[in-house]
């Protein structure tokens, strides 16, 4: 039985950047749109205190939402806003192909997105499009600061004072950041702070 002929199960996700905050408005504008479409809700995931720029490996309920993806458990995601399910496009992009990938669906409440219509299906590879723009974006920061660091005559621009990155790390963190990797995991990787790895991603 196909999409078009049953009703389609839907996973809503919520979060919000502190615990003061509640997610009751961003699920019940979901549950309403889930009903006013024949949508039938099957899991509600949320993040509390939990800011957007963090990764998936720092958001358990958005990992346990992927997990059901992956497991086909879901015909569409549905979330309030795109901010809610991250802060950068190739973030954002990364998820959109792990859907696409599984033939799962997306529904943005706020930016009146919905991959289940033809319309909407389009943005799937229009994101492709951004992704790349994003990219050349960043490669194009990594131009910048080396620069700045040769006029500087310091090895990565630092202020004084402050624990300095050498141009090498600076260009591997940016490197990775492309690739869609969370903050910690690059840190790992590189290896470095999780401090020194953010100062260099709020460069610019």
């Amino acid at each position: 039985m196909n999409k078009a002929s049953r009703q389609l199960r839907v996973a809503l996700y919520a979060r919000v950047s502190t615990d003061k905050q509640t997610t009751e408005n961003q699920l019940q504008d979901l549950r309403s749109a889930a009903e006013r479409l024949g949508w039938l809700v099957v899991g509600e995931f949320v993040d509390k205190g939990i800011s957007g720029a963090k990764g998936r490996a720092e958001r358990p309920q958005l990992d346990a939402l992927l997990k059901g993806v992956a497991r086909k458990e879901f015909d569409v995601v549905a979330a309030w806003s795109v901010d809610r399910l991250g802060r950068s496009l190739i973030d954002l992009v990364n998820l959109l192909q792990e859907l696409h990938s599984t033939g799962v669906d997306l529904y943005l409440h706020q930016q009146g997105i919905n991959t289940t219509t033809p319309a909407g299906r389009a943005i799937f590879g229009m994101m492709g499009v951004f992704a790349e723009f994003e990219r050349a974006l960043i490669q194009e920061r990594i131009r910048a600061g080396l620069a700045r660091a040769k006029k500087l005559g310091t090895k990565s621009g630092e202020a004084i004072g402050r624990p300095r990155a050498s141009a090498a790390v600076e260009t591997r963190i940016l490197e990775l950041r492309s690739q869609g990797m969370g903050m910690l995991k690059i840190a790992a990787a590189v290896p470095c702070g999780v401090s020194v790895v953010q100062r260099v991603l709020a460069k610019d």
